[in-house]
């Protein structure tokens, strides 16, 4: 008989993010970032709202210029009025150090400090801004992303690690040397931070590439090499299904490895959709391996020649979205409603059994098949719906068990 276990977390240093701690044991941070132009008040602050109420519980925002630069505090102290504490990170290339010169206010309106060891500077310059950087979150008593990204690795590392691998008698593949570079690239920036007094309590590491395999084998090479806490994310995962299917692939494998304190989904929108996926695909990926629970999970079957008729595809789209409208209201009143699973199933093959396994569900009639609806509770038959009304009539039995199951109990 095969032993299951849920996945054994790699213990890391836990990070403050304002109000959020990653790692160090805490449950996996969701985190995401603005598209805006930074500058544009307006539409960056709105967005940000946007994200953090699906769910995001860091945005990330760009700092490429002076006009960006000087917004964010506006954004801050906006935000704050609107009572969004969400944490805001800067996401800081090339001038990084300049820009948190010449706007002091600026590194302490930020969560957080990002930055790429790869495209901190070039050349002799490299350190000097690098070290600009962590003086000013030193400075500010803020914690730093470092950052290393596949598209953005710092060439002169590479070519070291190039040329000491074509002096080897049996040199490794070009691949294995640039996830190596990676590796090196980010820890030896941290290293360095390290020494300039900035504690492991305060760095988060991240090395983002676009390929699966290669994602996994450099995290599991950071957590092998350090226990910095680590955030997750396939870089450039692409659109629509593919960029979800390649994330998921990626971050479930490192997360079942019990490997990664934060994760963010770099989907590309599809022209006019919301940036909010990327934020719930972080929350079914979670939800899916049971690492947090976010909303009710409703379970329903693909459909088959027995369920010809669209009616259940119907009521579990119409659950799942009184479910969703639902959410706001039922966490402030339900606490661990989030943790509720319904079953909507379409014939008598497999409805009654998973019915069974959800908290509560309902078995739709299949093709032939008398046009009643057993509705089971906690495993036990409770119901038998008919007619026109079994939709509005499940949707009132769901909201009772709700209410007896998570609500308060009066006093005694």
């Amino acid at each position: 008989m095969v032993a299951l276990s849920e996945p054994r977390r790699h213990r890391t240093a836990a990070v403050r993010v304002g109000g959020i701690t990653i790692g160090g044991g805490a449950p996996v941070v969701v985190q995401s970032m603005t598209n805006t132009d930074t500058a544009d008040l307006e539409s960056t602050c709105r967005q940000v709202v946007e994200l953090a109420r699906a769910g995001s519980e860091i945005v990330r925002v760009t700092v490429n210029d002076l006009d960006s630069a000087k917004a964010v505090p506006a954004l801050r102290e906006r935000l704050d009025l609107l009572g969004h504490d969400v944490p805001i990170v800067g996401d800081f290339h090339y001038n990084g150090h300049r820009l948190l010169a010449e706007v002091p206010e600026l590194g302490r309106a930020l969560a957080k400090l990002r930055i790429n060891p790869g495209n901190v500077g070039f050349g002799d310059k490299r350190d000097r801004q690098f070290e600009a950087m962590i003086e000013a979150a030193l400075a500010c008593d803020r914690p730093v992303r470092i950052g290393v990204n596949w598209g953005s690795l710092d060439q002169a590392l590479a070519a070291r690690l190039m040329d000491e691998n074509a002096a080897k008698a049996k040199p490794e593949g070009a691949e294995f040397v640039l996830r190596e570079a990676l590796v090196r690239s980010a820890l030896e920036s941290a290293a360095q931070a390290e020494r300039m007094g900035l504690g492991a309590d305060k760095i988060v590491v991240s090395a983002k590439v676009s390929r699966v395999p290669d994602l996994v084998a450099v995290y599991r090479e950071l957590a092998r090499r350090s226990s910095y806490a680590l955030h997750l994310g396939l870089t450039e995962a692409g659109m629509g299904t593919k960029g979800v299917a390649a994330s998921a692939a990626a971050l479930s494998v490192l997360l079942m490895d019990g490997i990664g304190d934060t994760i963010r989904c770099s989907l590309t929108p599809r022209p006019g959709e919301t940036r909010t996926t990327e934020v719930k695909v972080c929350q079914e990926i979670l939800q899916s391996l049971g690492l947090r629970s976010f909303a009710p999970e409703v379970a329903a079957c693909p459909g088959c020649g027995r369920t010809t008729s669209t009616f259940f595809q119907e009521l579990a789209q119409e659950i799942e979205g009184y479910l969703s409208q639902q959410m706001p209201v039922w966490k402030a009143r339900y606490p661990g409603v989030e943790t509720l699973k319904v079953a909507v199933m379409g014939c008598i093959v497999n409805g009654p059994g998973e019915s069974k396994h959800a908290d509560i569900g309902i078995s739709l009639p299949g093709n032939g098949e008398s046009p009643v609806a057993p509705v089971f509770i906690d495993g036990e038959k409770a119901a038998t719906l008919r007619g026109d009304a079994i939709a509005r009539e499940f949707q009132a039995m769901v909201e009772r068990y709700v209410e007896e199951r998570f609500g308060e109990r009066p006093a005694a």
